[in-house]
């Protein structure tokens, strides 16, 4: 077996942000230049993280009041990004209205053994939903976004199952939650 070994030179700034290799007792030479070199490889990939996101708004009016799980779900997610108004505070007051159009949960028989009892089931969370100024003009027209999911049904764990079916639904909803805030920072211009 024949291996190359690869030199990797770092300038100086960052070889003196770097702890060195001895510093590390746990690794070896070979494990922390192939720790630095995936790095590098990350780095130079153009990776990375999810930063937050920036709205064209500073407040927002979501409805109806109280909504669904998903209006829950957004007015928690928002943070201290936006201000998201009371449900007793006027629409007017805010500089966008998000308007949950429908929040529709299905629940599919998609599988079946010989003797007709079910083995499969898809949960489907369909939202749709639009945005608005309070002047009424669109922003974003209504839209409608759909997450699923394949679940297994056993009737002998049929409690266990149901807790994972609310898993899912609420890993569904949370998601949904974020596409929206991706399509609202979309948004560069309110007015």
């Amino acid at each position: 077996m024949k291996f190359d070994l690869f030199l990797v030179t770092v300038s100086p700034e960052v070889s003196a942000r770097l702890p060195a290799p001895s510093a590390v007792p746990d690794l070896s030479r070979r494990s922390w230049a192939l720790s630095l070199l995936a790095s590098g490889v990350l780095a130079g990939c153009g990776f990375k993280l999810r930063g937050s996101q920036n709205f064209a708004f500073t407040s927002i009016a979501i409805g109806p009041n109280p909504g669904g799980a998903v209006v829950q779900e957004l007015r928690r997610s928002f943070g201290g990004a936006v201000q998201v108004m009371d449900a007793d505070v006027p629409q007017t007051q805010a500089q966008v209205v998000l308007k949950v159009l429908g929040e529709q949960r299905e629940k599919i028989v998609v599988g079946m053994n010989s003797s007709g009892q079910v083995r499969e089931f898809q949960l489907r969370l369909r939202v749709r939903f639009r945005l608005d100024t309070p002047q009424g003009r669109e922003l974003i027209e209504d839209t409608e976004i759909m997450q699923q999911r394949d679940i297994s049904y056993s009737e002998t764990a049929a409690l266990a199952k149901e807790t994972e079916e609310a898993l899912l639904f609420r890993d569904m909803q949370s998601d949904i939650a974020q596409q929206i805030q991706r399509r609202l920072a979309a948004v560069k211009q309110i007015r």
